[in-house]
């Protein structure tokens, strides 16, 4: 390992509103740490910030959101690179490792009425929403309700959804609330009605492997790493990826970890949901052990 000590740190981050806010998270915790140590921002755009042209599952996936990150941290531009964990691929490079996660912010999906839509979803209304995932739980509460493809960040689809463009929208709670947007939401999904993507709501640090990054080691948290670790153990084993509509939501309660997993058999066309209990520290274990427990119900 590299043990020579750091004098300067460069963070990379895609340069959209919400990247930049969710990196500046972890710049603020090591200039308050570590003021000796220099910090600087890297912005880059990544092809999923480029192409906007489809659904993710259709056009690559959810590497296209680090690809650049990732070259950028090999040619070292950058130190390490942080991103939003559900946008991060199951499969990574050993060459450049999660370093740690974040302490997670809330984790529900959120819904976003349009001006003038009222409160709730009504049958016919068009809800800009690309992720399988929310399609199939959003179907089951609101049968009648349409839905057409919306990509861009967060305020892009703020901007859609007020044009008139959509009735409503579904986002991530932890994004409006990281940008300051909370006024916005008009109601939340618990994770009874809409199971959250694996990962959401937690950051990731991503960096090079046999490198010293002790300087970061007090931002990681211990029951957003167990829950990280439960719910991206369980979309491995199972295959998934965002083409699949599958989630994973942990809960941490003392020593024992709740883990409640959703499947969709695309033979069958019908998902179904199930809950496992183990102890925090086989966090991943419990992940895999799961994913096994659907695999025999194929």
């Amino acid at each position: 390992m590299d043990t020579e000590k750091r004098t300067k740190l460069i963070v990379g981050s895609r340069d959209s509103v919400l990247a930049i806010v969710q990196s500046n998270i972890v710049i603020d915790y090591l200039r308050r740490s570590s003021p000796e140590l220099e910090v600087e921002l890297l912005t880059l755009k990544t092809t999923g910030d480029i192409r906007l042209d489809g659904p993710l599952y259709q056009i690559g996936g959810k590497g296209l959101f680090v690809k650049e990150l990732d070259i950028a941290l090999l040619e070292r531009r950058s130190d390490i690179s942080v991103h939003s964990l559900k946008d991060v691929p199951m499969e990574i490079s050993e060459e450049l490792p999660l370093l740690g996660f974040s302490s997670r912010e809330d984790v529900r999906d959120a819904l976003v009425m349009g001006p003038g839509k009222g409160q709730a979803l009504r049958t016919g209304m068009v809800v800009g929403c690309s992720s399988l995932r929310r399609q199939l739980q959003l179907r089951a509460l609101y049968p009648g309700v349409e839905f057409k493809n919306v990509r861009g960040n967060v305020q892009t689809r703020l901007r859609k959804l007020d044009s008139g463009e959509y009735d409503a929208l579904v986002l991530a709670s932890a994004g409006l609330k990281r940008l300051g947007l909370e006024e916005r939401i008009t109601r939340c999904f618990e994770p009874d009605e809409m199971l959250p993507a694996a990962g959401q709501g937690i950051l990731a640090v991503q960096g090079r492997r046999d490198e010293d990054y002790s300087v970061l080691e007090g931002f990681y948290d211990p029951d957003g790493t167990a829950a990280a670790l439960a719910e991206r153990a369980f979309i491995r084993r199972i295959n998934g990826g965002c083409s699949s509509p599958m989630a994973a939501h942990a809960v941490i309660r003392g020593d024992a970890l709740e883990l409640t997993a959703l499947y969709f058999d695309e033979q069958l066309e019908s998902y179904s949901r199930h809950t496992m209990t183990g102890e925090r520290s086989c966090a991943e274990e419990l992940g895999y052990a799961m994913g096994d427990w659907f695999l025999k119900k194929r």
